[in-house]
């Protein structure tokens, strides 16, 4: 069986702190090339770690908050206007993302949406705690604590034999436990340090519920500036822009 790896192609927050891309991570195995998330610097983040957004035939979307789903436009017309993609992509998130890609893609670019594809674009909105088979993975997505318009999912990934839990943005909630059950890799959020907040994580909350974690390894991502400040001192793995590791 192949290896599977994961490149964080952004891991910072919505508000670029500490000059990081916003959320988007690219995995790939020997049958898939996909992306998690696709914040609104995600086009840019290829651009610079030298990732052709054509190899891409799977987008997973955690949520739809701007820093998570607002590149989409651009990765879209990119691939219709410079590109000329052909090749299927499949785009799929929470209920509510087709009419909210769209109401994207109207604000930013008027009349986008209605412009004929050069390419198959299928949109999949998943269901809670419903496996879901997709291009050689099969997601399970979990509700997650965070407020977005639409539910917002923690994602549990099973890949080229391999498990890859991510929290999405959310404070702790026990469904985290099953995302993330004997994952391989548990990426998490850990936003704040010790700050109580119920749309995010703080890592005194994350590290007091560890022992209910089954996760081999655990990465934290989605660092605001007070995590950023500490981030060379803890006893945890942090994110960073542009780095690849292997799964399992």
């Amino acid at each position: 069986m192949g290896q599977v790896t994961v490149r964080f192609l952004g891991c910072g927050d919505a508000f670029g702190s500490g000059g990081r891309f916003q959320t988007c991570f690219l995995v790939r195995s020997d049958t898939a090339r996909f992306l998690i998330d696709c914040g609104a610097s995600s086009l840019i983040a290829m651009n610079r770690f030298g990732v052709d957004p054509a190899e891409i035939d799977l987008i997973l979307l955690s949520h739809l908050h701007g820093d998570h789903y607002g590149g989409l436009p651009f990765f879209l017309l990119d691939a219709q206007i410079l590109r000329r993609r052909t090749r299927p992509l499949v785009i799929a998130g929470p209920p509510g993302l087709r009419k909210r890609l769209t109401d994207a893609m109207e604000v930013l670019f008027p009349d986008s949406s209605r412009t004929r594809s050069s390419f198959p674009l299928e949109l999949i909105e998943l269901r809670p705690e419903r496996p879901q088979a997709l291009d050689g993975i099969t997601v399970t997505p979990y509700v997650v604590e965070h407020p977005s318009g639409d539910p917002p999912f923690a994602l549990r990934i099973e890949c080229g034999g391999k498990i890859i839990a991510y929290s999405g943005d959310t404070g702790w909630t026990d469904a985290l436990v099953e995302a993330a059950r004997d994952a391989d890799l548990f990426i998490v959020e850990a936003y704040l340090f010790d700050k109580k907040t119920k749309l995010h994580m703080d890592l005194d909350t994350l590290t007091a519920h560890l022992g209910d974690l089954t996760a081999r390894r655990m990465i934290l991502t989605h660092l605001g500036a007070d995590m950023l400040a500490r981030a060379s001192g803890l006893p945890y793995q942090c994110a960073e822009d542009g780095a690849t590791v292997v799964v399992g």
